[in-house]
């Protein structure tokens, strides 16, 4: 109601920029949402900023700059994740709410950036303040990847995929150099169109910075699409995409119809040659391994050996400790209290002729639909958020596995972690040579959801130059080669299995070796700010001076 009083206290003057400044935040709103996939339009990114900058850079009060970039994020995020609620006929009506909650919560979040930005203004001038916009946005979006809370799904970056040439200069400077890049283009468009129509002479200054900053990245680009050499090291590769209904898949009573589905596809996937199979993400909805389900794990293995074929799988994973004392800080007590267990989100290696399985568990859970955010300090919000599908108890993996293939190694991540670029740089720098991704995006429906996340796995391959190979299990499986090109993928929602091969590789990107410098450098000048600010108003004086 203060905000309608104050808006009527306006002069009409006053009520019609405020009118302007709203388009203006609608159209930068707009225009960073349909910059992402699957809208092929990701060239909007590099102006998108433009009038959301010529907001801002007039306002002087933190609440006025806040408030205008809530409602620019708004729509950003409306556009680009309203798939998250699922919306589909069967979801679980917690992930509704929490599908709405996050178009609310979301945009807070990027008060952050907008919030650095009036700092710097403060600290400096509203001309280094705009310098500095960049990096300030760039070490909010690592900031956001590192916390329980985490979802960096709308990095900026991940709106290029479809620019291949543009996004190959990631093998240096990774997904975050890329928004740095994408944000820089922004700022010095801005300059330049506010200096031509202030008509001043410089103004060819900015737009040649702007060029040179879209036009380098695309030679190299080029460049290094042109002349890429294969490794001449391949695998062929199966991977099984099921198409079973995520909902109706925990309930108990087909497990034999299911694993028999997933071995009737594997065998087609090798009858055509291939020796590594791919299942997707909690491929059966059992702990398979926890020694109750001794006859379909022994078909299993019947069926690696028989074919000599690796047989890789997402699959939950349980360990019980009936002394109590035996049992990790993180593991859950079972109703009666005379035991514990730890359950992971996990991926299986089941080789030929052994009965050992390799593991590794999830270790990014996703934030309320894995794992409760900050249940280790505050354990009574485990029993206030739970799913119905039982999934939001994970515990959090420990170590980075690198799976022990035929005569290569492979790194194996689980659906959100494959968003995470330095994340899966760790796994490169342990010499894996193939990344296999297993996922399942079938919760939400024939949205944008499964299409973005499968498109963000572009920039994982570019950046360590590596294949990826990505098993969904409603889709979308695909093979993407180091350069980050799709060569092979099933559609939504069909029950199939792709066959290819997947070049193998050994070096390593500078990327690869170096992931956090840009997020590093970002996060240390927004703290340089933070501090200016610090100073300037508390060592200096300025105790007075209005923020709000």
């Amino acid at each position: 109601m203060k905000i309608l009083k104050s808006y009527y206290k306006l002069s009409p003057e006053e009520k019609k920029n405020k009118k302007k400044e709203l388009i203006y935040g609608l159209i930068s709103g707009i225009l960073l949402g349909i910059s992402f996939p699957p809208l092929p339009f990701p060239v909007f990114i590099f102006f998108a900023f433009i009038p959301y900058l010529f907001v801002i850079e007039k306002k002087q009060q933190l609440g006025s700059i806040n408030r205008f970039t809530y409602f620019t994020i708004f729509f950003f995020t409306l556009i680009t994740l309203y798939w998250v609620g699922s919306w589909t006929k069967e979801a679980d009506p917690f992930l509704m709410i929490s599908g709405i909650l996050l178009m609310f919560i979301n945009p807070a979040i990027f008060l952050i950036p907008s919030t650095l930005y009036f700092l710097s203004k403060k600290s400096f001038n509203d001309k280094i303040a705009l310098y500095l916009f960049p990096f300030l946005w760039v070490a909010f979006e690592y900031a956001y990847s590192i916390t329980d809370l985490r979802f960096p799904w709308l990095m900026l970056s991940n709106s290029l995929p479809y620019f291949n040439w543009f996004i190959q200069i990631a093998d240096i400077i990774g997904a975050y150099g890329i928004s740095l890049l994408i944000l820089f283009i922004n700022v010095f468009l801005y300059l330049f169109i506010k200096s031509y129509l202030m008509k001043k002479r410089n103004n060819l200054v900015y737009v040649t910075v702007a060029v040179l900053l879209f036009i380098v990245p695309v030679i190299y680009g080029m460049y290094r699409t042109s002349t890429f050499e294969n490794s001449g090291k391949k695998i062929k590769v199966g991977l099984v995409q099921p198409n079973l209904n995520p909902w109706d898949k925990w309930e108990a009573g087909n497990l034999n119809e299911q694993l028999n589905l997933y071995l009737n596809l594997s065998q087609k996937a090798v009858e055509q040659g291939a020796k590594l199979i791919v299942w997707p993400e909690s491929a059966l909805p059992v702990y398979l391994l926890s020694g109750n389900y001794f006859y379909e794990v022994e078909k299993i293995h019947r069926f690696v050996d028989s074919n000599n074929v690796y047989l890789m799988t997402g699959m939950p994973d349980a360990t019980f400790y009936f002394n109590l004392d035996e049992a990790p800080p993180d593991a859950k007590k079972i109703k009666s209290g005379d035991a514990a267990y730890t359950s992971y989100n996990s991926i299986l290696l089941f080789t030929p002729y052994s009965s050992s399985v390799q593991k590794y568990g999830k270790i990014k859970l996703v934030p309320f639909g894995e794992k409760v955010p900050f249940v280790e300090q505050l354990p009574f919000l485990g029993d206030l958020i739970k799913w119905q599908v039982g999934i939001s108890s994970w515990n959090v993996g420990k170590e980075k596995t690198i799976f022990n293939l035929m005569n290569f190694k492979a790194a194996a991540v689980v659906c959100i972690e494959s968003i995470y670029p330095d994340f899966v740089a760790e796994f490169i720098q342990k010499d894996a040579e193939l990344l296999v991704v297993v996922t399942n995006d079938s919760w939400y429906g024939y949205s944008s959801g499964p299409f973005q996340h499968k498109e963000i796995a572009a920039l994982r391959a570019i950046e360590n130059r590596r294949t990826v190979i990505r098993a969904a299990n409603g889709g979308i499986s695909c093979i993407i080669d180091p350069l980050g090109r799709t060569i092979s993928q099933t559609k939504l929602f069909t029950k199939n299995v792709l066959i290819g091969y997947a070049e193998l590789r050994s070096d390593k990107t500078f990327f690869t070796e170096y992931p956090l410098i840009i997020p590093l450098i970002s996060s240390l000048l927004s703290i340089i700010v933070i501090l200016f600010f610090v100073i300037n108003k508390f060592l200096l004086g300025k105790r007075n001076e209005k923020v709000y």
